[in-house]
């Protein structure tokens, strides 16, 4: 299964491809989609959406990790944060890709096995898991890439053989 890892924003947006089989994983890609500041936001957006749809012809996943958001102390970049979001889940809904959304804390506890580790400990871990020479960087697409692998933990997982909902299993007349 190939997966794109998404780490949301509007100035610059994380990516991470893999792809998955049980717990080995594979690195295709990884880096930053960047908009230029001082561009009106929905120039920006427009061009979140535009590369969105870019990766996702070019990479062609089958299903794709995003970040949930979490709001520490500037509302005002999450609001930001959240349009990009946005943009990037549409795009993935109109091209037909399931959207899968971890938050911060089970990303963490997916790549290093604790929900609360630094973020130093969970690019030591996605470098090794992915068998890479160096820490990935930017920042950005080191989150991506430990989204991915989140959801290759989930979704390879043998509790999630049956990953397609079947309402017939929940009727209960």
């Amino acid at each position: 299964m190939r997966i794109l890892g998404i780490d949301p924003g509007v100035a610059t947006i994380g990516f991470g491809v893999i792809d998955a089989q049980r717990q080995n994983n594979t690195l295709i890609r990884y880096g930053v989609i960047s908009t230029p500041a001082g561009l009106p936001l929905s120039h920006r957006l427009s061009q979140i959406y535009a590369d969105m749809q870019e990766l996702v012809r070019t990479f062609q996943p089958d299903e794709m990790a995003v970040e949930e958001l979490f709001f520490n102390t500037n509302l005002t970049t999450g609001i930001a944060v959240a349009h990009g979001r946005g943009v990037i889940l549409l795009a993935a809904e109109q091209m037909g890709i399931p959207i899968f959304e971890y938050t911060p804390m089970q990303v963490k506890q997916a790549v290093v096995g604790y929900g609360k580790a630094e973020k130093k400990q969970v690019m030591l871990m996605t470098q090794r898991l992915l068998k890479m020479d160096k820490i990935p960087r930017p920042d950005d697409a080191a989150d991506a890439l430990a989204i991915a692998i989140c959801h290759s933990r989930s979704a390879t997982s043998l509790l999630n053989r049956d990953r397609v909902f079947d309402p017939k299993k929940y009727d209960t007349r």
